[in-house]
Parts: C-alpha cells; structure tokens; sequence
C-alpha cells in the first residue's frame, strides 16, 4: 500500500532565496552552516525529490542525512513521535519550503501514522527495567514481612486496629512464602530479555491501514530478530496495508523484497539494489574470506 507518493526536499534555489531573504542582523548572528539544521544538507548531495514504494530504505553512513530525511517527513506530515529530535529554529522555515504528494485516491495520511525510533524503544526498555526493580525490591521486601509474621507470637486482641495484623499473621502461617508474596506482589512486565521486548515494542506500535517512519529500527534486536522485523513488515505491507519509509544499514533489511533504496552515500544520491551498498559488500567481503571456517 502507498499513502505518501512523494516528498519535496528544499532545492538549491529555495535554500539560496531563504538566505537572500533572511534579515542580515539574524544572518549574522545564527546562518551558519552549524545552527541552521535542516538547510545545508542536500542540496550539496543533489538531492531535492522522492519518491516512494510500499517499503522504502534510505541507507547511508553516520551523518549522511538519513534521519534528518525521516525527522523533515515527520515534521511535514504532522505524523506522531515520541522521541526528542534534533530541531532548531530553522525548522519551521525549511518546511515552508517543502511538499509532498499523496496518492491516488489517498485523501489523507491515515490516523495512527507514526514515526519510530531507536530512542523510543530505548526509552521503553528503561521503563521496563525501573519497573522490574521496583518489583524485585518488593518481593525482597513482602519475604522479611513474611518472616516476620511467622517468627511473631499470637497476641490476643486489643481493639479493631489489631484485626488487619491478626488476618496477616493467620496468611503467613497458612500459606508458603511464594504464595504469600505472589498474593501482594505487582506483576513484571515480562520476562524477555531486551532484543525480544524491542520486537515486542514494534509489533505493538504497529497496526493496520497506516505510515510508519523506522529511524535504525535495528538497534537493540539481534540478527535472529531483525529477520523476524523484516518478515513482520512485509507481512504488515503485503496483508495489512502499511507503508514504511525506513533508515537503516542493516543488511536484514535493505535486503527486503522490493524495497526502494536511497544511497545518500553518493552524490548525487540515487537508487540502488541492496547488492551493491558499501555496508553491504564490507559483510560479503568480510565472510567470503573466511568462507574456509564455516566447511
């Protein structure tokens, strides 16, 4: 399924008509090529107009520009995200400068559309843990009540107060340590280690009949799990009409079936097949030459 058909980067022109028009007391107190996050970017990579498939990889290097295409699609789109992203004043004023295509018959970007990063899920990762050792000091904690309430002495009564501390008592004597504490103690929320609970995270946050933007979906999840990823994205293209614009150098993923790959490694940048990124063929070259170990 296609719901974004293309996207307008600003072009050379846009960027040099923005600075031209830009008051020169700001100009020289904020335009440099430092602070002015997104313009400066593609036009040196000659890059102004995409489009898209029902799965689309942009693949490239730290600092090639692969996230700050996802970041300005967001942006432009109005789409859901839950991470901080690199955002400056300038931001607003690239925009302007950019548009986007829907397709045919798309009469909008569907609700529940979102944008997913590896900050998200590790920021889920952390709630996890905090709330797992939260859990871990309450078992410690409900194991001394237990002790204590077996090791104390009937009293009889003394007044109602007394009543809550008795049936406590009672408990503590009638049942096992692990049944006591299991009737008080709140539930972990799994336990997965954090690559299964990252899957986890994307087959949650991913739903039918929507866009969805992955930042380096990989991190966190182990090869065994980023074929998993890859076989629940197409599964989630082909039978649950989704669409993914996704940044990546995972070999898993770009080698996706008929995902279309942006190179920002080149300039100008272009499509290509998986076979022929640079990533790539530093992991073919690596096991070819150790093909030897693996007979």
């Amino acid at each position: 399924m296609v719901y974004l058909e293309s996207f307008r980067l600003a072009g050379a022109d846009a960027e040099d008509s923005f600075v031209l028009s830009y008051p020169y007391q700001l100009e020289m107190q904020c335009y440099s090529h430092n602070n002015v996050y997104p313009f400066k970017i593609f036009p040196q990579k000659q890059l102004s107009h995409l489009t898209f498939e029902p799965v689309t990889v942009f693949y490239g290097g730290n600092g090639s520009g692969k996230s700050t295409v996802l970041n300005v699609i967001t942006e432009k789109l109005g789409l859901e995200r839950s991470a901080p992203f690199n955002d400056t004043p300038f931001m607003a004023d690239y925009l302007k400068l950019c548009g986007y295509e829907l397709a045919r018959g798309v009469r909008g970007i569907p609700r529940g559309s979102r944008k997913i990063t590896s900050d998200d899920v590790f920021d889920y990762l952390l709630d996890v843990r905090m709330i797992n050792e939260g859990v871990d000091r309450r078992r410690e904690e409900l194991f001394e009540e237990y002790t204590r309430l077996r090791d104390t002495p009937m009293q009889p009564l003394r007044s109602l107060d007394d009543l809550e501390g008795l049936r406590q008592r009672n408990e503590a004597r009638a049942r096992t340590k692990s049944a006591y504490v299991a009737r008080r103690l709140p539930r972990e929320l799994d336990g997965r280690s954090n690559g299964e609970s990252a899957f986890l995270y994307f087959t949650d946050k991913i739903r039918e009949n929507a866009l969805y933007l992955l930042d380096e979906p990989e991190n966190s999840l182990s090869a065994e799990l980023q074929i998993k990823l890859v076989s629940f994205i197409e599964e989630s293209v082909r039978f649950y009409n989704c669409q993914f614009i996704i940044s990546t150098h995972s070999p898993f993923l770009l080698a996706m079936k008929n995902a279309k790959i942006y190179d920002l490694d080149t300039v100008p940048v272009g499509t290509k097949r998986w076979t022929e990124l640079g990533n790539v063929k530093i992991y073919y070259d690596f096991f070819k030459q150790r093909m030897d170990e693996f007979e």
